[in-house]
Formats: C-alpha cells, structure tokens, sequence
C-alpha cells in the first residue's frame, strides 16, 4: 500500500512480474476502487483495502477506467466478497465488452497468463459516467474522457488533492510520465489528442496504472507530452 494523500493510496498488485496499481479513494463513510486488476488478485486488494485501516464493507462502489482485462478482472469476485453489494461505474462505450455482450477488444497476455481468456469477467455496469461529470465524493471525483487506449477510456481527477488518475491514458517509468503507445493503443491519435484534455486541470500528481505514482514537475511533463 502506497498512501498519496489523506484518503488516496494505491494498492500495488502482482501477478508474475507484473505490478499494476489500482487505486482506493475513501474516508470514514465510504471507500471507492478505481480498476480491479486481473482475475485472482482480489485477496492482494482486500488486503491492501484493510491494510490502509478501511474495512472492506466500507467499499461501495468501483470506477472501471476502461475494460481491459486487467482493469475489470477481479470485480466479479470483489462483488462476491461485497455480497452483491457495489456499484459498478464505466463509460457507455466500453459498457458491452465489461457486460459481456461484445467481446473484449484486446487480450494480447503474456503465454503465462493465456488461460484467463477462457474465463473471462462479465460484470453489469450499474452507472455511466461521461465527459465532464463530477462524482460528489471526497471533495469532488471529475470525470475526463480519454478514448483511444479504448473506445470508452476515462480518466479521473481528484480536485481536492490535484491528482490525476490516468488509468491508461499514460504510463510512468521511473517518474517520468510517458505517452499513449501504438502497441498498446487501439486509436493512436485519439489517444493522443486525450492527453492534451489534463491540460485544463491543475494536476500536482499523476497515478498511472502502469509505473504507480509521478510527482516530479508534472505539470511541465504534461504540457511535453502534448502533440500541437
């Protein structure tokens, strides 16, 4: 467990000798999960949900960034653990691949991890979240919509605390914030252009669910990544 803030950490998770970093968002009357992990890890994230001194009970909702597997893995068995008990958030656009009713659009893993495409999670997207919605938890949850890793990205904003939680719109590598990949981006410059929308927030912290945490002068490395 990572804290960033008061009432921000990540939970850094791994399979093999991949870490990827959900993060929970939470105060004394509730807790919420952004992205879930690849199947299986749901026992590292109830534990890193405890470990920051949050009962797991006091999850209520999870944010999908977008419906990869390894960002929508671990929720059918979070909502087992819940007792059907939580909210599932996502854009309407990646909606049917998380509910099952489309094929996921990418499932290029590792030959190590090649037997989870024949259980594949289907959970129901309980809410839709859109372009410039604001959840009215922890001092505002901002919504940003960054398509292009996936058709329905979403990246969120945590304008009490200037954090950014890019999901997969950036990856960090070593503290330094990189752009949107062709290896792993269905729509290049879509994606591209997506980056340029954290521009209009005043972003002191970037949480990337590939690297974890990037503090160092993130705003001049946003505006870097900008392609004008």
């Amino acid at each position: 467990m990572m804290k960033v803030a008061e009432g921000v950490a990540i939970i850094p998770i791994n399979i093999g000798n991949i870490t990827l970093n959900p993060t929970l968002i939470w105060d004394e009357n509730m807790a919420i999960l952004i992205d879930t992990g690849m199947p299986g890890q749901d026992k590292q994230i109830i534990d890193g949900i405890e470990r920051v001194g949050t009962p797991f009970d006091r999850l209520k909702s999870v944010i999908l960034t977008h419906q990869d597997i390894d960002h929508i893995g671990s929720l059918p068995a979070l909502i087992d653990h819940s007792g059907n008990n939580l909210t599932v958030y996502a854009h309407e656009l990646d909606k049917p691949f998380i509910e099952g009713k489309q094929p996921l659009l990418k499932l290029d893993l590792p030959e190590d991890l090649q037997h989870l495409v024949h259980n594949l999670p289907i959970v129901k997207v309980d809410r839709i979240l859109n372009e410039g919605d604001v959840l009215p938890f922890f001092g505002g949850v901002h919504v940003i919509f960054t398509p292009g890793h996936t058709p329905g990205h979403i990246s969120l904003y945590l304008k009490q605390h200037k954090i950014l939680i890019a999901g997969d719109a950036l990856y960090c590598d070593k503290g330094d914030l990189k752009p949107p990949t062709s290896r792993t981006t269905l729509d290049l410059v879509a994606a591209q252009k997506s980056v340029s929308k954290f521009l209009d927030f005043d972003i002191h912290t970037v949480i990337c669910f590939h690297g974890g945490l990037c503090t160092n002068n993130v705003k001049e490395q946003l505006r870097g990544l900008v392609i004008l």
